[in-house]
Formats: structure tokens, sequence, C-alpha cells
């Protein structure tokens, strides 16, 4: 999907968002019709397609604040931030931050970090493509004598880490059926690993010494230094569980030694 906004005179671009915005001068119409009334049908239909772009982002945000609360935040955020790309399937890299400085969607104080979520998975779908390895890959370098500080991995362009304050991940969960809303205790904070494998997006559910770990192997330190990390969070951080689970998941595309 196009934007709206993106190939249309300088001029008409701010028409376009602010109701309260001159009719930019020298605008006909072909029948002589009322420019400015002209405008105001466009105006609603591009505000209307960039917040139904929105609601395709943000799902469960839409469906935890209501379909009128929702189209009230994305017009405000629409005007606020319109878009800069031509593609809506990348618009909304903003609107977590947008949610949690909007003063209205403050009563809900896990909203935003749901928001942030959403967006990480449009990141993950659109991330670049890249072949994963198998765990017999560690374990031949394991096998040839290499220690853990020598090993290094490489994560798909997938990855990312999420950590929120409210149990977010859950939340989400929710309204994918995966758990019951009524069992969630919203002020425990939660993390995740949220990639891609092949088409399908996954979150999953980590502890923070797991969150650790990733976030040093992103950072391009050797699995020993990253199992630190680990256990600053947790002591009996379990490594080989864990690694189990980003291959199986084709979390990891390259094994190196240095």
């Amino acid at each position: 999907m196009t934007g709206m906004l993106i190939a249309v005179p300088a001029c008409m671009a701010p028409a376009l968002l602010d109701p309260g915005h001159s009719t930019p001068t020298g605008l006909r119409t072909w029948n002589e019709s009322d420019p400015a009334r002209r405008l105001a049908v466009h105006r609603n239909n591009v505000l209307s397609s960039l917040i139904d772009a929105l609601a395709d982002t943000f799902p469960v945000v839409l469906q935890l604040v209501g379909e009128e609360f929702f189209r009230a935040l994305g017009a405000a955020f629409v005007r606020a931030a319109p878009p800069r790309m031509p593609v809506l399937a990348h618009y909304g890299g903003e609107f977590p931050g947008f949610v949690a400085a909007f003063p209205p969607a403050m009563q809900v104080p896990y909203l935003a970090d749901v928001a942030r979520l959403e967006w990480l998975r449009v990141r993950a779908y659109h991330s670049a493509d890249a072949e994963p390895v198998g765990p017999e890959a560690l374990q031949a370098l394991s096998g040839s004598g290499s220690s853990l500080d020598e090993i290094y991995l490489s994560l798909h362009p997938s990855v990312q880490v999420f950590c929120a304050p409210f149990a977010a991940v859950s939340i989400w969960a929710a309204h994918q059926g995966q758990v019951r809303l009524e069992d969630i205790d919203v002020n425990v904070g939660e993390d995740a690993v949220v990639l891609r494998q092949a088409l399908d997006v996954l979150v999953l559910p980590t502890d923070s010494a797991s969150t650790q770990f990733v976030q040093a192997v992103a950072a391009a330190s050797s699995i020993a230094v990253a199992l630190e990390a680990a256990k600053t969070e947790a002591t009996d951080f379990n490594l080989v569980a864990f690694l189990a689970t980003l291959f199986s998941r084709g979390a990891v595309t390259a094994l190196e030694l240095r």
C-alpha cells in the first residue's frame, strides 16, 4: 500500500491533514465546484486510510481501547507524524512512543508496550532473509576443542529483544487465544524474543537472563561473555537449553571462531 502524502505538492500536504489549514491558493476543480469542500472530502479519505493502516499494524491496541478511541488516537498521531515513506507497511514506528505520551492513553499503562511489541513483529516480518544453521554446527566447533570465549554467533536479522515493565507479552498472547486474560497480572514485567521463522513471526516469552544473553550476542560478544551477562540475572541460567531453543527456531545464521 503506497502513501498518499508523498506524491502531492508540498503546499497540499498540510491541508490534507489539518482541517484548520487554509485551502491552498490557486486550487481549482474541474467542474468549478467549491475547492474547499472537495478538499475536505479528500482530507477525510486520506486521514481514514492512514488510520486504517495503523489499525492493520496495531490490531491488539485497537482491541484494547476500542474503535472510537483508537481512531481518535490514530488521527492525533497521523497529524503529528504523517508518513515519510511511500510504503504504509513501514508506517507506525513512532506510534508506540506517541501512545506513551498521549494523556488519554495513560489510563492504560501497558498500552504503549503492547504497541511496541506489535511494531517489533512488523519489523521482524519485513527483515532480510538469512539461512539458519543447525545445532550440529555448534557441536562441531565444541568438539574441535574450541572454548566458549572463542565462539561467536550471528543472529537472524529479524531477532529482536523485547522488555516491558508490564505483562505486555501475555496481553498480546491472550488476544491470539494463547492464554486467558483473567489469568494475567498486568503489573508483572515480561521479556520476549521476537523473530521470523520462515514466514511466521514468533514471540517467544523469555526471562531477563535469556534477553541479556541475546543482547550480548547481538552486540558481537562471544558465547562466554554472553553467558556471563545472563548469569548476572540468573546464576542458574541454562545455556544448553536456551541455545537449543535459538537453534530450533532458526535464530542462528552463522558461527565463527575468533
